[in-house]
């Protein structure tokens, strides 16, 4: 077995189980010392958590981790995240930010605390985890940071505001994020996946169920945190073993009195991705300046 991640050191969010454990053990399997975070429920125990589970399994395969149970939405989680790290392995290098809450309940029957309660996890424990390592990474002039992501965040969905709020905001973070380290050497980019899980089980058919493992996505992030990754700043899909690239989009511009016929004229419009805001705004002006508005 080649181990590409040889004393690298990752820190994984909600790696207790279901995705976040498949992308540890992956990356572990390959080589890197992992910080395997999931917050402790009340009354357990170490040994009864699904963190130190995690490691065991890692343990037993020659691997090496240790377990971390923070709440990563509490304040200050990300900075004690990263001591942590910093304390057990002397570095940091690869972040994977997959910790994440479940919502089904429709804006009119939630509570701003509820809303902020799901936002916070989703968002809140990405943004205080990156946060905190950002400068480690970059002043090694190497990093990796994966954020999970969703479909949700990108498309919306019925009682699935707070949730998708929060994925659509890690989309954003991590496209900037990737304009500032591309000249450092640290790569960020986001995993949305589709895969069973406890959050999505429900919701499967047997045969998605037995096609879509956790497992199928962690070859995704072993990429992403390896040597060879070369994307920064893009969403990749994947389940099932397979992968799709998303895509922040626009048409070109119309323009017209009738507000409403421009609008339908734009459904029909083709739609084209842009690498940056600095690019999409720059495609307007030359529209506008085509159309004769400015010279």
């Amino acid at each position: 077995m080649q181990h590409t991640l040889r004393e690298r050191v990752a820190v994984v969010t909600g790696a207790g189980k279901g995705i976040g454990r498949a992308c540890a053990v992956a990356l572990a399997a390959q080589g890197a010392k992992v910080l395997v975070n999931n917050r402790r429920h009340p009354g357990q125990t170490d040994e009864q958590t699904s963190a130190a589970q995690t490691v065991a399994i890692i343990r037993a395969a020659g691997g090496v981790a240790q377990a971390d149970y923070e709440s990563v939405q509490a304040e200050g989680a990300g900075v004690r995240l990263v001591a942590h790290a910093l304390a057990c392995f002397g570095r940091v290098d690869i972040v994977v930010a997959n910790a994440a809450s479940p919502q089904a309940v429709t804006f009119r029957k939630q509570s701003l605390e509820e809303f902020r309660a799901i936002f916070d996890v989703g968002f809140q424990g990405a943004l205080q985890l990156v946060h905190a390592a950002w400068p480690h990474l970059l002043d090694q002039r190497w990093g990796r940071v994966i954020m999970m992501t969703s479909s949700a965040g990108r498309y919306g969905n019925h009682g699935l505001g707070a949730y998708a709020a929060s994925k659509a905001a890690i989309e954003m973070l991590m496209r900037s994020l990737a304009a500032e380290g591309v000249g450092q050497g640290v790569r960020v980019n986001a995993v949305s996946p589709y895969a069973d899980t406890q959050m999505t089980r429900s919701y499967l058919a047997e045969d998605l169920v037995r096609c879509l493992r956790p497992e199928a996505v962690a070859p995704v992030v072993n990429w992403l945190a390896s040597e060879d990754c070369d994307a920064s700043g893009e969403v990749f899909v994947a389940g099932g073993g397979r992968l799709r690239r998303a895509f922040s989009v626009e048409t070109d511009s119309l323009a017209g009195d009738d507000i409403g016929a421009v609008v339908a004229a734009l459904r029909e419009q083709p739609a084209h991705p842009h690498p940056n805001s600095n690019h999409a705004f720059a495609t307007l002006v030359e529209e506008l300046r085509r159309g004769g508005q400015i010279q």
